[in-house]
C-alpha cells in the first residue's frame, strides 16, 4: 500500500488530536473558543502534518510519538492564516472555501483567536506525554517550532512581503529567501522535528530532511504562486489573484510564468536528490514532495 492510501487515514488522525488539544467549544468564554475551532478546524488539506507522519515512516516512529508535533504544526499554520486573512494583512473573505475567521465571527476575535492559538501550540509540545521525548529532544521541538514561527521564520518573511521596498527590489534570489521565511522554515519544521525524537541524534537524517525541507518549502510557495493565477476560487478555496490584489511581488512576476514552471521543476528534483540515500521507507516524502511541487498537485490549494 502506498503513502496516498494511507492519506486520509492520517488526516483523520491529526483531526482527532486537534480535537483533543483544542479546548471545547462550551469553554468559557464560549464564542471565543468557538473561533479557535473554527480557525482550526475548517478543513484543509493538512500538509504539515502529512509531512510529519512521512517522516515519521522514514526514520521509524509510531504514529502516536508524532500527533503531537502534528497538531502543533497545525495550530501554528491556522493561527497564521488567521492573521493573513485579516484587511490589514490580505483582506481576503474566503479560506479553505468558507468565510475566513474575521468574516464569520469579527477582527478583534481573529486576532485573539490567532493569539491564543499561537501559545496553544507550545503547551501542546510542553505536556504531550506521548511523544515519549526526553526534556532535550521536547527543548529542540519547542525551538525549531519557535524558529520556524518567529521573526526569523514566518512572521519575519510576512513582513519583508508587507514592504513596499520589495516590490521595486525584487529579485528571484530576495523573493525566494521571503518564501523560505515565510512558508518554507515551517514546511521543513515538520520534516525536520520528528528528527528530534531519534535517540542518539541521528545528524545525517537531520541533515537530509533539512535539505528536502528547504527545497519543498521555498517550491511549495512557487506553486501556490501559479495556483493563484491559474485556479479559480472553486478549486483553490481562496480568492483567486490576490497576491495581483495586494500588490505582492511573486516569482512569477520576477521571471515570468514558463521560467516559474521550469524553476519548479529544479527544486522537485533537489527534493527528489536531497532523499536520494533515504532508502524505501521515505516512499512518503518522495509522493508529497512530487504532489506539492507539481503547481496544481492534490495537496497544494487550501492546505
Amino acid at each position: 500500500m502506498s503513502f496516498a492510501d494511507r492519506v486520509t487515514a492520517y488526516r483523520q488522525r491529526v483531526d482527532t488530536a486537534l480535537e483533543h488539544w483544542l479546548p471545547p467549544a462550551t469553554t468559557h468564554p464560549e464564542r471565543f473558543h468557538a473561533a479557535l475551532r473554527y480557525a482550526v478546524l475548517g478543513g484543509g488539506k493538512r500538509v504539515r502534518p502529512l509531512l510529519v507522519y512521512a517522516a515519521g515512516e522514514w526514520l521509524g516512529l509510531p504514529a502516536a510519538r508524532l500527533d503531537g508535533i502534528a497538531a502543533a504544526l497545525e495550530i501554528v499554520h491556522a493561527y497564521s492564516l488567521a492573521h493573513d486573512d485579516l484587511p490589514a494583512m490580505d483582506d481576503d473573505n474566503l479560506r479553505r472555501g468558507r468565510p475566513t475567521t474575521h468574516i464569520a465571527f469579527d477582527e478583534a476575535t481573529a486576532i485573539l483567536a490567532g493569539d491564543a492559538l499561537q501559545a496553544h501550540a507550545y503547551f501542546v509540545l510542553a505536556t504531550d506525554a506521548a511523544l515519549d521525548a526526553t526534556p532535550a529532544m521536547r527543548r529542540s521541538l519547542v525551538l525549531d517550532l519557535a524558529r520556524a514561527s518567529g521573526s526569523a521564520g514566518m512572521a519575519g518573511g510576512q513582513a519583508l512581503e508587507l514592504d513596499p521596498a520589495g516590490a521595486t527590489q525584487a529579485t528571484l534570489a530576495a523573493v525566494e529567501a521571503r518564501y523560505w521565511l515565510k512558508t518554507g522554515r515551517l514546511i521543513a519544521a515538520a520534516v525536520t522535528m520528528p528528527c528530534r525524537l531519534l535517540a542518539p541524534d541521528d545528524d545525517t537524517a537531520l541533515a537530509m530532511a533539512q535539505r528536502y525541507g528547504r527545497a519543498l518549502g521555498i517550491g511549495f510557495q512557487i506553486a501556490d504562486d501559479l495556483i493563484d493565477i491559474e485556479c479559480s476560487a472553486e478549486v483553490s478555496g481562496k480568492p483567486q489573484g490576490s497576491d495581483q490584489r495586494n500588490g505582492r511581488t511573486t516569482v512569477p512576476d520576477v521571471i515570468g510564468v514558463p521560467a516559474t514552471r521550469q524553476r519548479l521543476a529544479v527544486l522537485r528534483d533537489e527534493a527528489r536528490t536531497a532523499l536520494a540515500g533515504a532508502g524505501g521507507s521515505a516512499g512518503g516524502l518522495r509522493w508529497l514532495g512530487d504532489e506539492m511541487l507539481a503547481g496544481q498537485g492534490t495537496t497544494g490549494r487550501s492546505a
